[in-house]
């Protein structure tokens, strides 16, 4: 009940920072999810485009949509995600992660944390851009 509340007014949250602070956003080509397994202490990031999944342990992350603000492609992005365990039925994880704010809106695992990095931002200049990730 805890959980589905916090997630809710995280929902909430992320809606009015998304239209208030920056009303134009840009829908991103893919995004980048970092994973810690809490077990072994080893971190890993993924480069995912929109609906592709990858499993990590008993976790399935699946980028639904990544969006990062029009006048600003490199200061936050904020990424929507579901995140399925194959112990249990409903997802562990569906909803909006935000960059800047892991801890807002953050998967619930006893073994696993997982956010979002950056969205995949096209090259501004080829002069002071080597990657197509921003961040």
């Amino acid at each position: 009940m805890i959980a589905a509340a916090r997630i809710g007014l995280a929902g909430v949250l992320v809606a009015g920072w998304a239209l208030g602070a920056h009303a134009q956003a840009v829908v991103a080509t893919g995004g980048v999810l970092r994973v810690l397994d809490r077990l072994t202490g080893s971190v890993s990031d993924y480069d995912l485009a929109p609906g592709q999944k990858q499993v990590v342990g008993r976790l399935t992350l699946r980028l639904d949509e990544c969006r990062y603000p029009a006048d600003s492609p490199l200061s936050d992005a904020y990424a929507h995600v579901t995140i399925l365990d194959s112990g249990l039925t409903d997802p562990a994880f569906h909803g909006w992660m935000v960059a800047s704010s892991p801890a807002l809106s953050a998967l619930d695992h006893p073994r696993y944390d997982v956010w979002v990095l950056r969205c995949d931002v096209p090259l501004q200049d080829s002069t002071n851009a080597t990657s197509g990730s921003g961040g």
